[in-house]
C-alpha cells in the first residue's frame, strides 16, 4: 500500500507477526485511475512483499505503458494476466540459484521473480535501451538488491552468465528460446518458459527442432500447469531440461563463475558494441 509524499510514495510493509509497519519511500509517480486494485491473492502469493509488488503494478500501470513495454488495454488486467501470472511459478526455482529471464522487457517474469524470491540471484537480459532504462530505474526504485541488468543479446553472454535457469515469457517460439537458452545453461541445468493457451501445440510443433537445435543436449521436456487456484487460466510452463552434452569447454564455472557475473564488462555483443551490465 502507498502513503502520498508530494511527489514520491512510500512502501509501507507489515511484517508477519508484526504490528510494525515500516515504510521505505520510492520515487514513483501517483497510482493513476488505470492502477487495478489489489487482489486478496497478492498477500498469499507475495507475502511481507506485497507492497512491493503493488509498487510494481503502479510503475506498469504509468511509466510502463507510456513508454511502450506494457499495451494500454492490459492496464486492468495487471494482476492476474502478468504479475500473478509470473510469480506463480516461482516454487519451480531451488534456493539460492542464477536465474537468467531472456527478453525481460518490463520485468516480465524477472522483476516478479526477484520480488518474490529475494534468495534468488536474477539477471535481466534485454537488447533494447529505451527497456534498459526503465528496468533499470524500476529495480533501484524497488531497492531490489538480487538483480542484474544486461543490455545484450542471450547469445552474446556464453561465458558471462552461467545461470541455473533461464527463464522467458512471451519472447519466441520454443526452438528459438530453446537455442538461447542453451547458451547460459550448464548440464541439468532447465528452461523454463512461461507459455500460453496453445503450449501444447507449439511443443509438438517445436519439439523435433528443438531436439537438433541441441544436438544431443536436451534432455526431459515436460508441459505443466500452476497457480490454478492464483489465476485463471492457470499459468503453463514448458520445461526443458539439459543433458549430458559438456558445457562451454575451457571456461569456468559453478559459484566462481556467478559471483564472477556482478563485476566487470560483459564482454562484446553479437549485433556490435559490448553488452551493458549493470546490478542496482
Amino acid at each position: 500500500f502507498f502513503f502520498k509524499q508530494k511527489t514520491a510514495y512510500e512502501i509501507g510493509v507489515r511484517l508477519v507477526g508484526s504490528g510494525d509497519v515500516y515504510k521505505r519511500q520510492v520515487s514513483l509517480s501517483a497510482p493513476t485511475p488505470a492502477t487495478p486494485p489489489t487482489p486478496p491473492s497478492v498477500i498469499t502469493v507475495f507475502g511481507e512483499r506485497a507492497g512491493l509488488a503493488e509498487a510494481y503494478v503502479a510503475m506498469l500501470a504509468d511509466t510502463g505503458i507510456s513508454h511502450g513495454l506494457i499495451g494500454p488495454r492490459e492496464a486492468p488486467r495487471l494482476w492476474d494476466r502478468h504479475v500473478l501470472n509470473c510469480a506463480v511459478v516461482a516454487p519451480l526455482f531451488s534456493s539460492s540459484t542464477v536465474v537468467a529471464d531472456i527478453g525481460s522487457g518490463a520485468g516480465l517474469p524477472g522483476l516478479v521473480l526477484a520480488m518474490v524470491r529475494p534468495d534468488l540471484d536474477v539477471h535481466l537480459i534485454e537488447p533494447l535501451h529505451r527497456r534498459i532504462v526503465w528496468l533499470e530505474r524500476a529495480v533501484t526504485d524497488l531497492g531490489l538488491t538480487n538483480v542484474t541488468v544486461h543490455e545484450a543479446r542471450a547469445e552474446a553472454l556464453g561465458g558471462v552468465v552461467d545461470a541455473d535457469y533461464v527463464t522467458a515469457r512471451a519472447v519466441a517460439r520454443l526452438s528459438k528460446l530453446g537455442r538461447w537458452a542453451m547458451a547460459l545453461l550448464p548440464r541439468g541445468g532447465q528452461l523454463i518458459a512461461l507459455k500460453g493457451e496453445r503450449a501444447q501445440q507449439e511443443l509438438s510443433e517445436d519439439l523435433p527442432a528443438l531436439q537438433r537445435a541441441g544436438k544431443g543436449r536436451v534432455g526431459e521436456v515436460t508441459l505443466s500447469a500452476h497457480g490454478a487456484d492464483i489465476v485463471d487460466p492457470a499459468t503453463l510452463v514448458v520445461t526443458v531440461t539439459i543433458g549430458a552434452a559438456a558445457h562451454r569447454a575451457g571456461t569456468a564455472s559453478g559459484p566462481a563463475r556467478r559471483r564472477a557475473t556482478h563485476k566487470g564488462s560483459s564482454g562484446p555483443a553479437s549485433h556490435g558494441g559490448a553488452p551493458k551490465q549493470s546490478q542496482v
